[in-house]
């Protein structure tokens, strides 16, 4: 029996709980594979006693305490364990690890030229100094480890380029049966936001507010919509809160919040705020178009959401969504809120090819597998 040591203590928001909250159970179901799963005590109750797994709470908070503590206790615990191979998540790897280790690298923010500019424009003077600090961590990440995994091949690319290390990419999956399975109703102070556009064209973003999302460009689409789509109402649902505090990390929603008023979008814009992951197919199911301006991205989970409902998606000009996306996208680029209404419009005018983008996400997303992805995990640490 091989045994895995699976560092999971970097995920406490978005793609890193994804990840865990999808693997741990393949894992388990993983034959002749015992894993040893570090993680927070927050997250601990999630996941039960599920076989072959056992799990080791650590309390850590911030990137700095949790790098600090994987640097000096990891590779005990590690050794306790009697591990074959560690998998590190969070980007940042072991040094000088006991056994062969796998890194699981997903921050295309170290590596963004357009994330650092945009902090200097922001005046986040601070942020920008401690991603270039995280970021070199990041890069000398990429040589302690024995291999480094990517969830695309054109991030992978990215991080080839970047470091000079051995870079593999292996896509991260998608579950369609545990996406859809839950048919509770919505919480009704959702509902109550989306049941009033019936009739509007309705536009989607998944994400809580963070910069490189990119938010401003889709808010400054929405006037030029407006001004095309005079007789149709037009709602963008955002499943955050552009207000202080309501968001993971540290970034400030001002500019974002004093756009609305200040393009008089104020009826067009819903904050739905947080909606739990298993009733989040309602929300997809209930808009007419997925739309992302993202400028930064490594695999970008919530399209694959969307083309599993079925949604045609408009999306910026990233290799990554190309890449996850295909035919079932329209592209733009990533700072053009002109570009993104005329994808838009090509898509409201033409019911066709609305239909024909949707038949082809829905297609283009069983192409993703968890199943598939821990098996490909399991055979490199197999390899290793």
């Amino acid at each position: 029996m091989m045994r895995l040591f699976l560092n999971g203590l970097a995920a406490n928001a978005g793609a890193g709980l994804t990840y865990i909250r999808n693997v741990v159970p393949h894992l388990s179901a993983s034959g002749g594979v015992q894993t040893t799963v570090a993680l927070s005590p927050s997250l601990r109750s999630e996941f039960g006693s599920p076989p072959n797994i056992s799990f080791l709470e650590v309390e850590s908070r911030g990137a700095g305490q949790r790098f600090w503590r994987e640097q000096t206790t990891l590779s005990q615990m590690v050794q306790r364990s009697r591990a074959d191979v560690l998998i590190s998540t969070g980007n940042f790897a072991l040094r000088r690890s006991p056994v062969p280790q796998i890194l699981l690298s997903g921050n295309s923010l170290y590596t963004s030229s357009d994330f650092y500019r945009d902090l200097r424009a922001r005046r986040e003077y601070r942020m920008w100094l401690g991603t270039h600090v995280r970021g070199f961590f990041a890069k000398r990440s990429v040589r302690w480890a024995d291999c480094t995994v990517a969830p695309s091949e054109a991030f992978a690319a990215d991080l080839r380029q970047w470091t000079g290390g051995n870079v593999i990419s292996i896509y991260h999956g998608f579950d369609h049966d545990a996406f859809f399975r839950d048919q509770t109703p919505l919480p009704a102070a959702i509902a109550q936001k989306i049941l009033p556009a019936d009739g509007a064209l309705r536009l989607l973003f998944v994400s809580h507010y963070n910069y490189y999302r990119n938010f401003e460009t889709l808010l400054r689409s929405l006037p030029l919509l407006k001004g095309h789509l005079k007789n149709r109402k037009i709602r963008l649902f955002l499943t955050c809160q552009l207000s202080s505090g309501a968001n993971p990390g540290s970034y400030r929603t001002t500019t974002a919040a004093n756009m609305i008023p200040e393009l008089g979008i104020g009826d067009e814009v819903v904050e739905l705020g947080t909606v739990p992951y298993n009733l989040l197919h309602h929300v997809y199911h209930s808009c007419d178009i997925y739309v992302t301006a993202a400028y930064a991205e490594t695999f970008a989970h919530p399209v694959v959401e969307a083309m599993a409902s079925g949604r045609p998606i408009v999306a910026s000009n990233l290799g990554v969504h190309r890449e996850i996306c295909g035919s079932a996208g329209l592209y733009f680029d990533r700072f053009s809120p002109e570009g993104l209404a005329e994808q838009v419009l090509k898509i409201v005018s033409a019911p066709d090819l609305a239909r024909s983008q949707g038949e082809r996400g829905r297609a283009r997303s069983h192409d993703f597998s968890w199943h598939r992805h821990v098996q490909q995990i399991v055979s490199l640490a197999q390899s290793l």
